[in-house]
């Protein structure tokens, strides 16, 4: 684990691997609240998203998008899904991260762990509150000054 020790230094940037490690350990370590909601949730890390998306989303580039929650069916709780064999997907876009890790100096951790409660919650519907109030939950009162949109 030699190397995460070089990312809190940023020294050199996270590999997709790296980033998908960082974001299975967030996912475990999620409060309660967030984690009856992830269910049997999959991460899929990329560099960007796909083409189709980007016309989706209509990005005017593809470092407009850090993360994208895609169900495999309707908005409800993960581990009440009907479908037993498709999964709610968690895309991360690992440029675009890098990015916002760089301008913001923020441990990588952290940004991974914002753009996570953010996807979450905004497919799930919560306000801007709730998503503030994880964020403090995890990262203490500093947290509303340090949001990712």
């Amino acid at each position: 684990m030699e190397t995460k020790s070089i990312f809190v230094g940023f020294t050199i940037p996270p590999s997709l691997e790296d980033i998908s490690e960082i974001a299975e350990t967030i996912l475990d370590d999620l409060p309660e609240g967030l984690q009856k909601y992830t269910g049997k949730m999959k991460i899929v890390v990329e560099d960007f998203p796909d083409a189709f998306i980007e016309q989706e989303m209509e990005l005017e580039t593809p470092f407009d998008l850090l993360g994208c929650y895609q169900s495999s069916g309707p908005a409800a709780i993960g581990h009440l899904a009907a479908n037993g064999k498709k999964q709610d997907t968690l895309y991360l876009y690992r440029r675009p991260i890098l990015d916002v890790w760089i301008e913001s100096s923020e441990n990588i951790t952290h940004v991974i762990n914002r753009v996570m409660i953010h996807e979450i919650g905004h497919h799930f519907g919560f306000s801007a509150d709730e998503i503030e109030m994880y964020e403090e939950d995890i990262f203490g009162a500093t947290a509303a000054n340090m949001s990712v949109s």
